[in-house]
């Protein structure tokens, strides 16, 4: 096929609900890394909770944010993806202004009746609502508003926004917080404008994409029922749960590396704008990283991501500087990258073909899994090897042998289950 043919044929492939509906997950994902990029210093350093009760109210944070993606999707179908994007940005934009607001002093009555830790906690589960609604709604329109023709690619272009906002997210925080002079709560209310521009460019120019002829929308009671189907399944069950082990060494990286880095390395360094450095290296090698492993089994490819992701904090026990911690991101990311497509194409050869779309649901819980782990795990390695024995950086070491035993695992899982040849026969 010709070059100009193929070009009519993206150009006749997609829906206009398609690009609108990617157009305002960048967004959605810029403002969701922008005040993940603050949102642990603002909590220790602004409302002076402890380290422990950070990594704590983060964790059950991002479980609720990672872990109700699984139901959403079958809500998305029962409520309509319009409607659904519609509420998640309204929600997403409450949440983040009255993230922004709890230092606030229209907030102190607030403050002085509830204990911080639970007012914290309450406000923060108004934005968790909206990424369930809005990833599932996403990617089920990139679905219906492409033909098979382009479907692929399709994806490809979701995915690549997706990386593209997570990328500019901890930029945008940066640039807010530092650079603009506006201060760290503003980075919220700034991630709060985002979504809620997003809202009326959905209100106005997204159009429902039609289903499938032979679509059936279940109730929320049978969704609910049909939750518990995968947890039959033990090989995919086994998977997800070793997966979790990778998210747990992960999500560190917005959870105790900011405050680790500003009270042991440099109480002035710019946290946000390292972050920055993780999506860009996505973006630069996905592409190569992809074409080296390309030959290289499935779960294989997975359980060198996991290795090399382990490696990674190394860098960072052995050596904590600034420039250390610049560097550990891009290894971090190269081991991100290393594993994270091959894990969604996994997953999807696990589940019988009738099934796709609930266990791709649930390939969203060991990030919610990791994140409830990760966060007071954090919390309490600050608290252990930094105010009580006074050698911080020797925190990394567990983080370093939580990330090994996750590949080893991985690795034994290959050879025990044998997926590579489900994947020849799949």
């Amino acid at each position: 096929m010709s070059g100009k043919n193929r070009l009519r044929e993206i150009r006749a492939g997609f829906e206009p609900a398609f690009w609108i509906a990617n157009v305002t997950e960048l967004f959605e994902r810029l403002s969701y890394y922008a005040q993940s990029a603050v949102l642990a210093i603002f909590l220790h350093e602004s409302l002076r909770l402890t380290a422990q009760q950070t990594g704590a109210l983060m964790g059950i944070f991002g479980f609720a944010v990672w872990f109700l993606p699984v139901l959403g999707g079958s809500l998305a179908d029962r409520f309509g993806f319009r409607n659904s994007l519609l509420f998640a940005y309204l929600i997403l934009t409450l949440g983040y202004f009255l993230m922004g607001s709890l230092a606030s002093a229209w907030m102190a009555p607030l403050r002085d009746r509830l204990p911080l830790y639970w007012l914290v906690l309450a406000v923060l589960m108004v934005p968790a609502l909206g990424p369930s609604l809005v990833k599932p709604t996403v990617a089920g329109t990139t679905a219906r508003a492409s033909t098979e023709n382009v479907r692929s690619l399709g994806y490809s272009i979701y995915y690549t926004l997706v990386n593209i906002g997570g990328a500019l997210g901890p930029f945008v925080a940066f640039l807010v917080r530092k650079k603009m002079g506006w201060g760290i709560e503003n980075v919220f209310r700034v991630a709060a404008l985002s979504v809620f521009l997003m809202f009326w460019v959905t209100l106005f120019l997204y159009r429902e994409p039609g289903k499938p002829d032979d679509a059936r929308v279940e109730s929320v009671s049978s969704a609910l029922k049909n939750m518990f189907i995968v947890l039959g399944n033990f090989r995919y069950v086994t998977f997800l749960l070793i997966s979790s082990g990778f998210y747990i060494v992960y999500w560190q990286i917005f959870l105790s590396m900011p405050i680790f880095t500003r009270r042991y390395v440099n109480p002035n360094a710019d946290v946000d704008r390292l972050l920055s450095i993780e999506g860009l290296t996505v973006i630069c090698f996905q592409i190569l990283v992809a074409y080296l492993t390309r030959r290289i089994p499935s779960v294989q490819t997975i359980a060198i991501g996991f290795l090399l992701s382990a490696f990674s904090w190394v860098l960072l026990a052995v050596h904590p500087t600034v420039f250390m911690v610049g560097v550990m991101l891009v290894v971090l990311a190269l081991g991100e990258l290393t594993q994270a497509s091959r894990y969604y194409e996994y997953c999807s050869r696990l589940a019988p073909p009738d099934q796709q779309g609930l266990y791709m649901g649930y390939a969203f819980l060991p990030i919610a899994i990791g994140y409830a782990i990760a966060g007071p795990l954090g919390g309490f390695l600050l608290r252990e090897f930094g105010d009580v024995r006074h050698r911080p950086a020797e925190m990394w070491w567990v983080i370093v042998a939580i990330g090994l035993v996750t590949a080893a695992l991985m690795w034994i899982y290959d050879k025990v289950v044998h997926p590579a040849a489900s994947e020849a026969t799949g």
